[in-house]
């Protein structure tokens, strides 16, 4: 839709959800640190819904925050066949921000390195994450925003517990692998769905990716068709496992490494902070909306099939 022909409602509608994204992206940033007083901001624009909100609301925090912060866009064109060129050119102008278009074919290099019919997400990923480090070393950038939100990273905690049995995902902030950048994730308290809805009422230019955006069988789509059925049956499922990743018990995990279960004892119990009464207390239980029948109605075997790693 057209923001400039919004009906009065839809006006309304539009400023409540501008002002939550505003909030929840600010409350992220604040939390963790994420932008200093200084801080030259690289935002990775792919030219998805997600990482045209995240400038879009960065942008309006950088106009009413306390601290001075630079943004430069960054987009890297992949040489994708029918790649429309002008586009985030042509956008990135009219905002008149500073931007840069980095040129790299890791198209060619992922067709000619992955089989027919095999998914190119994993590679290309990895090539295109290392040419956007280079490039916020190059343009001197502080910090690396992604676009990622908090269905992302709920789907990455089960994907990794599904596939390579580790109880971890990405987190709103952290170091680089290759140790020299700083990488953000405004976006993170933010649902997919309130982004969509942003992004449809700004009417953003949105490009599709023609390399991977058919390639829907995929265990990440299987993982996102399980959560979108928790949130439809149980609404507010998906938050909470958001929030649990927030509020860690080490004591009440399985983990040698990140609790000294092999010296406890009961002289050290005074230390512990948490202990076995699991769901005796209800009050401690979040409680999330039932199905309509009153009872889950999810059925893991209704998923859709899982391709190889």
């Amino acid at each position: 839709m057209n923001p400039e022909n919004l009906t009065a409602l839809e006006k309304k509608q539009f400023a409540k959800l501008n002002k939550k994204l505003r909030h929840e992206t600010g409350k992220a940033i604040i939390d963790y640190n994420m932008i200093e007083d200084g801080d030259r901001v690289m935002v990775c624009l792919s030219g998805g819904a997600d990482s045209y909100t995240m400038l879009d609301i960065l942008i309006q925090l950088q106009a009413a925050a306390p601290i001075s912060f630079d943004i430069i866009a960054v987009n890297l064109d992949q040489k994708q066949p029918g790649f429309p060129e002008d586009i985030l050119p042509r956008y990135l102008e009219n905002l008149g921000i500073e931007y840069k278009i980095v040129q790299k074919d890791t198209y060619s290099i992922v067709k000619d390195k992955i089989p027919e019919g095999k998914t190119t997400c994993s590679l290309c990923s990895r090539l295109r994450r290392g040419i956007l480090y280079n490039a916020a070393v190059e343009l001197r950038a502080t910090k690396l925003a992604l676009g990622h939100h908090a269905d992302d990273i709920v789907e990455t905690l089960f994907l990794n517990m599904f596939y390579g049995a580790k109880m971890k995902t990405m987190p709103p902030k952290l170091i680089s692998d290759d140790k020299r950048n700083i990488v953000i994730r405004p976006l993170a308290y933010c649902r997919e769905a309130d982004i969509k809805a942003y992004s449809a009422f700004k009417a953003f230019p949105i490009i599709p990716c023609n390399l991977c955006g058919s390639q829907e069988n995929l265990q990440r789509q299987a993982v996102k068709k399980m959560l979108a059925q928790w949130d439809e049956a149980n609404p507010g499922r998906v938050n909470n496992c958001f929030n649990s990743i927030r509020n860690i018990v080490p004591s009440h995990l399985a983990d040698l490494k990140a609790f000294d279960f092999v010296n406890m004892d009961l002289e050290r119990a005074d230390e512990l902070t948490e202990f076995d009464t699991a769901f005796d207390n209800e009050i401690d239980v979040i409680p999330t909306a039932q199905s309509k029948s009153g009872v889950e109605n999810f059925d893991p075997n209704e998923m859709v099939t899982i391709v190889e790693l």
